[in-house]
């Protein structure tokens, strides 16, 4: 738990739960049923203390039914919900060690900066100076103390953002909860702001889960990305390891981009199989001369992506996207692609990487 002030101060005491649990969070057997339809089913997820978390998947998945049944907005139909080692799961929002930050920041707009930050403090009728001190500690922390007396239309979508993150920190929250924090922000001020997310999230070392549909925004703060499908999680790994070795179809195809072509790869070609290959851009190496295990091909398409070309090659009367850097060949160029990796699916599921010997 991260500390502003005197630990005294910190969140009441909830249920001790079993020795095993784990001192970040631990969701066991979660399930949620809405309307009729189970939205999370079983699901299970551990994530170790000090640990960032993204939970992302496409919409629908049930991300952010997760997201508030960790945050006690709902009551989950069965499963335990454990935080810093004690059970959570019949508590609710402000009797949990854990604090979240809305998507669309939920600021009170006639307040100031500093009145936002101290709301949950005072709505606890927490001591004025401690109040005080805490929220001018947290403001720093966020850089945000020359704002302090401002109000949130007179400042960026940033700053807002940055805000409603320092109201969740102010609560020395053992749990940090993120729900699609970024998404109202443009482009360029979501690289810079998730960074700063990231940075501050590692500096106070605190337990933290991020819901987003943005694979990128994951893959690039996240210790670890659970990948949720239909509510249930497809799988839950590094970002390196997810992007390398997608344990099935459905993580291949939504991290990254994926060339899949129905059959089996023999190391150099696709053949007739009763499987599913999956290829990589970056493993599929297009060049004007010949190399080994090369087979003719010729380029159909090329779209410019800045520093590099994905270029559409057709190759054994499968098309395939391949990344260039440099110059860019010409649609109808005659040439060869080599398949230098593949992942090969059966059933949905992941069987066997395959690399080629020789490059």
């Amino acid at each position: 738990m991260i500390t502003l002030s005197d630990p005294a101060v910190s969140s009441p005491p909830v249920d001790p739960a079993p020795a095993q649990a784990t001192d970040g969070l631990q969701l066991r057997s979660l399930t949620k049923v809405l309307g009729g339809r189970r939205i999370i089913d079983s699901l299970d997820l551990t994530v170790e203390r000090g640990e960032l978390v993204s939970l992302l998947g496409p919409s629908g998945c049930g991300k952010t039914t997760t997201l508030r049944m960790i945050a006690g907005f709902l009551t989950p139909d069965d499963g335990d919900i454990l935080m810093a080692g004690r059970d959570v799961t019949r508590l609710g929002p402000d009797r949990r060690p854990s604090a979240m930050v809305f998507q669309n920041y939920a600021l009170w707009p006639h307040m100031t900066v500093m009145k936002n930050v101290a709301y949950p403090l005072r709505v606890r009728r927490r001591p004025r100076a401690e109040v005080a001190q805490r929220v001018e500690v947290v403001l720093e922390l966020v850089n945000l103390l020359h704002h302090k007396d401002s109000r949130p239309p007179r400042i960026s979508g940033g700053e807002q953002q940055r805000v409603a993150l320092a109201r969740a920190l102010v609560q020395e929250p053992e749990v940090l909860l993120l729900d699609e924090p970024l998404s109202n922000l443009d482009a360029q001020l979501r690289v810079k702001v998730r960074e700063e997310i990231r940075e501050l999230q590692q500096r106070l070392g605190i337990t933290t889960v991020i819901v987003t549909h943005d694979q990128e925004e994951a893959m690039s703060i996240s210790d670890r990305v659970a990948v949720m499908n239909a509510g249930r999680i497809e799988q839950f790994s590094t970002p390196v390891e997810l992007y390398r070795h997608p344990e099935t179809e459905f993580v291949g195809t939504f991290i990254g981009t994926l060339n899949r072509v129905e059959g089996a790869f023999d190391g150099e070609r696709v053949v007739a199989g009763d499987g599913v290959v999956g290829v990589r851009p970056e493993d599929v190496v297009y060049s004007a001369q010949p190399r080994a295990g090369a087979v003719p091909a010729v380029v159909e398409r090329v779209v410019p992506h800045g520093h590099f070309h994905e270029v559409r090659v057709r190759r054994d009367d499968v098309t395939l996207s391949a990344f260039v850097s440099g110059s860019a060949p010409a649609v109808g160029e005659a040439g060869f692609a080599t398949i230098d990796a593949a992942l090969i699916y059966r059933d949905g599921r992941l069987v066997r990487r395959v690399e080629r010997a020789v490059r």
